[in-house]
C-alpha cells in the first residue's frame, strides 16, 4: 500500500506520518518510509539525532544508480541517461518490492529501529547551497517518482511518503502514485485552503483523499472542519504529551501514546487497507504514461534530443506478471 501525507507547512504532516509509521512498525508490518519534503524532518521524527539524520544518503545523489537498476533490459530505453523522472516501466524493467534487498535499497535506504519493529528510511536529500539559483527541488524528487512508478507492493506492505508542503506535489505526477492520500489540516482558513487546492487539482485523477484534523481543541474546531471538508474528514488528532516529549528528543515507549490518538492511527490503517480492493492497475499505468508524455513534450524531448514517447510499452500494465532481468 502506498500512502502520502500532505498539508501546509506547520500542519503537522511529518509528525502524523511518523506516528503512522511507528504504528505500522509496532504491528510487525514491513514499511518503507520516504522523506520527500524539502525540509527533511522525518528522520528526526522517527528518533534519529541530528548526526544520524544528516548521514542519511540522499536519493537524489544516487539517481544514476536508481535509473540503471530500474532500466534493467527494457529495450525501449537506450541507456540510464535516457530516463527522466516519469519514465514508465515496461517489459524488461526491474521492479521494486517492499521486502526485497536490491541495489537501490543498499545505496539509499537505512534501517531505523522503532518500538516493535524496523523500517527502511529513504530521503530525497536537503536543498543545498549548490542548488540555490540553479536547480529546482522537484528535480531532487525524481528518484522517488521513478521508484514509485516501478514499485510492486502487496496489501500487507506499506510505503509511507512525507510529501512536499502545500500544493507543490502537483509539480509532477507523483500525487497520483498513492492508494490513499492523507491531508493534514488545522482548523483554520489557511489550514483548509491546501485541502481545497488539492481536492480541485486531484479531481480528474481519482485520487483517494482523506483529511486528518490536527491541533483540534474543541467542538468549535471540529464543527469548522466538518463544515469545510465534509465527508472527507476521516479523523481528528488530539493534543499529545507523547508527541511533545518526542519533539524534545525523549519519546516514551510508543505503547504509551494516548488512547484517542492510537484509535486515530488504527482508523488511518483501516482506511488504507480498504483502498487495496479499489486498485485499478490499468488506471495507474495510464496515469503514469500520461504524465510521462506531458513531461516529455514540455522539456524531456528537447533536453535529451529524442522522442521519449518511444519509451512507453503499450502492452505493459504494472502489477501483471512481467519478465524481469535476472
Amino acid at each position: 500500500m502506498k500512502i502520502a501525507f500532505v498539508g501546509k507547512g506547520g500542519s503537522g504532516k511529518t509528525t502524523l506520518s511518523s506516528l503512522f509509521i511507528r504504528h505500522l512498525a509496532a504491528t510487525g508490518a514491513p514499511v518503507v518510509a520516504i522523506d520527500a519534503d524539502i525540509n527533511q524532518h522525518l528522520g528526526a521524527a522517527l528518533g534519529l539525532d541530528e548526526t544520524e539524520a544528516a548521514a542519511l544518503p540522499a536519493m537524489g545523489e544516487h539517481l544514476a544508480l536508481v535509473k540503471d537498476h530500474l532500466r534493467g533490459t527494457n529495450p525501449r530505453i537506450a541507456s540510464a541517461d535516457a530516463m527522466i523522472k516519469t519514465t514508465p516501466p515496461g517489459e524488461g524493467s526491474r521492479l521494486l518490492r517492499v521486502r526485497e534487498d536490491n541495489p537501490v535499497y543498499d545505496a539509499c535506504a537505512r534501517p531505523v529501529e522503532l518500538d516493535g519493529g524496523t523500517v527502511r528510511l529513504m530521503v530525497t536529500g536537503p536543498f543545498t547551497d549548490a542548488d540555490l539559483g540553479v536547480a529546482c527541488y522537484h528535480s531532487k524528487t525524481g528518484a522517488v517518482e521513478l521508484c514509485l512508478n516501478h514499485l510492486v507492493d502487496g496489501p500487507d506492505e506499506y510505503v509511507v511518503v512525507d510529501m512536499t508542503a502545500g500544493s507543490d506535489s502537483f509539480a509532477s505526477g507523483m500525487f497520483t502514485r498513492f492508494d490513499i492520500t492523507f491531508l493534514v489540516a488545522e482548523p483554520t482558513r489557511k489550514g483548509v485552503s491546501v485541502y481545497r487546492q488539492y481536492k480541485e487539482y486531484a479531481r480528474d485523477f481519482d485520487v483517494t483523499l482523506k483529511v486528518v484534523g490536527n491541533k483540534v481543541q474543541g467542538q468549535d474546531d471540529l464543527d469548522f472542519l466538518r463544515a469545510e471538508v465534509g465527508e472527507d474528514l476521516l479523523v481528528t488528532v488530539e493534543h499529545s504529551d507523547w508527541v511533545r516529549a518526542m519533539e524534545k528528543g525523549r519519546p516514551p515507549r510508543f505503547e504509551l501514546l494516548e488512547d484517542a490518538n492510537r484509535r486515530a492511527l488504527r482508523l488511518l490503517r483501516t482506511a488504507t487497507d480498504v483502498t487495496y480492493g479499489l486498485r485499478d492497475a490499468e488506471r495507474f499505468t495510464r496515469q503514469t504514461v500520461h504524465f510521462h508524455l506531458k513531461n516529455a513534450r514540455a522539456w524531456g524531448n528537447e533536453r535529451l534530443g529524442a522522442d521519449l514517447a518511444a519509451q512507453v510499452d503499450p502492452s505493459f500494465v504494472l502489477g501483471e506478471p512481467v519478465t524481469e532481468p535476472a
